[in-house]
């Protein structure tokens, strides 16, 4: 009976949803990866093989997640992790690296089991977990209206097709946006087809090594990255969006899933923050109960990605960055106003979510950890210290 329903839920505004998820994905942070993956040692073809087992994993996980929780549940890969891992494994050779993605996966697995991480994030206020997610995606907003600087044109044509699109027809708002940016790039000659090619790669697997150095001075900051800066960002958008899944399972399966894939490449798969908001909005349906399928197409079309991963790289250089920037950063307007709405709401909480919000959006990274934890750690120690003050 599951499929049935689920395809009576599908919409062509899902679709269009879970699209632009997985090219925001992949367009924003398919670079980091690379980064990681050659200061890791691999070779092109290798390279090729960890993002289609990346794709792969996402897609699997998220196709089932989203159906078996009837919520938009998104996985994706670990940026913040790519990016220490990109200036962490110089030093250290590809089964090196291979067994601390598989020491990461694991712990991340044991935290899942325990129950440990879903007892912490139920004590988040949901005002700060709001405002971290406010402060996450504001980057992107920000980014999409820079963007008029360089390509005032495109990018112009494309606020204009958004604000139209919201005004006659919402659901399919974000539609308008890329067929709008892809007729004026390719007006303007600025898809270059000639840099995309088609190729497959093959996973291939690795023996891991496990040495002490290798799993203290990366597999635990690599651990503590995904899960400060991937996994309660990902928590918090669901919560922020009026999803409440049970937490321990989903980090148990994104646990499971890096512990699995890890000798293929696969360095992390966590829940989705920025990307799975993209699924959440009232653009990928207006009935939240039906916006799961936005994720399960975003899963679909991340496992059409994992069989063509050795042509993701050249598939997104043909297109123009001001056009991927400001598809994720229009689409994620409306997710953004109502974050700070929800986060600035509660008057008792107003400061302490103020805070979360600067800190995380500030960028700050402290110790390894991204800007998206130490905003976490700020909002919570501004609500207790302000609550003992009006209790004494």
């Amino acid at each position: 009976m599951q499929a049935p329903s689920a395809l009576r839920d599908l919409s062509v505004s899902a679709l269009v949803a879970g699209f632009v998820a997985v090219l925001v994905s992949y367009a924003s942070s398919a670079a980091i990866v690379f980064q990681a993956a050659e200061a890791a040692g691999a070779s092109p073809a290798q390279i090729g093989g960890w993002l289609s087992t990346l794709g792969l994993g996402m897609g699997v996980t998220s196709l089932g997640l989203s159906l078996v929780y009837r919520t938009p549940i998104l996985t994706a890969w670990s940026t913040p992790g790519a990016a220490l891992l990109a200036t962490s494994l110089g030093d250290y050779t590809l089964a090196e690296a291979i067994g601390v993605f598989m020491f990461s996966g694991a712990l991340v697995l044991a935290c899942g089991i325990t129950g440990l991480f879903a007892r912490l994030m139920a004590r988040i206020p949901h005002a700060i977990a709001a405002a971290m997610l406010a402060g996450v995606l504001l980057r992107f907003g920000l980014e999409a209206f820079a963007a008029l600087d360089d390509a005032f044109v495109l990018v112009g044509a494309m606020c204009a097709a958004y604000l139209l699109g919201r005004r006659l027809w919402p659901r399919f708002a974000v539609l308008g946006v890329l067929a709008t940016g892809l007729a004026i790039a390719g007006v303007q000659g600025e898809i270059d087809t000639a840099r995309a090619s088609v190729t497959l790669a093959m996973p291939a697997p690795i023996m891991p090594e496990f040495t002490l150095a290798s799993l203290i001075g990366v597999g635990v900051p690599l651990f503590v990255v995904s899960m400060a800066s991937q996994n309660a960002p990902g928590v918090a958008t669901l919560r922020a969006a009026g999803y409440a899944p049970p937490i321990s399972p989903l980090i148990a399966v994104t646990g499971l899933a890096t512990l699995v894939l890890a000798p293929l490449g696969g360095f992390s798969i966590c829940l989705a923050a920025i990307t799975a908001a993209i699924c959440m909005g009232p653009e990928a349906h207006p009935a939240p109960e039906r916006r799961y399928m936005a994720a399960a197409c975003a899963g679909g079309f991340y496992l059409l990605a994992g069989i063509f991963g050795g042509s993701i790289g050249t598939l997104f250089d043909a297109l123009p960055q001001a056009l991927i920037v400001a598809i994720a950063g229009l689409a994620l307007l409306t997710t953004i106003g109502g974050s700070l709405h929800n986060a600035l709401h509660d008057a008792r909480q107003r400061d302490a979510a103020l805070v979360t919000f600067l800190i995380t959006a500030s960028g700050v990274s402290l110790l390894g950890v991204g800007a998206a934890f130490w905003g976490l750690v700020g909002g919570l120690l501004t609500q207790g210290m302000l609550g003992a003050t009006r209790r004494a």
